[in-house]
């Protein structure tokens, strides 16, 4: 067998340039799954890597959030439901309410028995008169109980959350 120096670097350049035409066309593939912009003007390879790259980070923290969502509002129907069991099996006949505060988002949880629908309505007359937005109010029934979750948005601030509350322990407590 002959050896050849200039065969042999014909072939790395022709294994080199095949490689490289097979990365642009991996990073052109990966750039059209992503959003784009209208621009008209030519991008760069290092470019359309660089904005894949800045794009997938982005996702990454949105899938983090939602996570952290999803655990956050699961975690809530966990304890509603224990805080239903738990009042079933107490013979439940005082009412409840716990309010917690997530940034501008406020949560009122109130439990009652079967027969005090006043009571939510007039939790609900509070929020109103305090200026709160109710964004969502939701019940649950069980045997002797009602389980009532409202959310709401408060001021930009969130400093009337104590006076809110305060008036709606007393309320439902006195």
């Amino acid at each position: 067998m002959e050896d050849n120096p200039s065969s042999s670097r014909v072939d790395r350049k022709t294994i080199e340039k095949i490689r490289r035409i097979q990365m642009k066309d991996l990073c052109n593939k990966v750039y059209s799954l992503l959003p784009h912009q209208t621009s008209k003007k030519a991008i760069s390879t290092p470019d359309k890597v660089e904005e894949a790259t800045k794009y997938i980070k982005k996702l990454q923290i949105n899938l983090e959030k939602m996570k952290e969502k999803k655990n956050f509002l699961l975690g809530i129907q966990r304890s509603t439901n224990v805080d239903m069991d738990r009042s079933k099996n107490l013979g439940f006949k005082n009412p409840k309410i716990e309010i917690q505060q997530f940034g501008l988002v406020l949560e009122v949880v109130l439990i009652t028995c079967l027969d005090s629908h006043f009571l939510f309505n007039e939790t609900i007359r509070v929020l109103q008169e305090e200026g709160v937005d109710i964004v969502n109010a939701s019940y649950k029934v069980n045997e002797d109980s009602v389980f009532h979750s409202i959310h709401c948005q408060v001021g930009e601030f969130g400093n009337e959350v104590a006076r809110i509350s305060e008036k709606l322990k007393k309320f439902i407590y006195s």
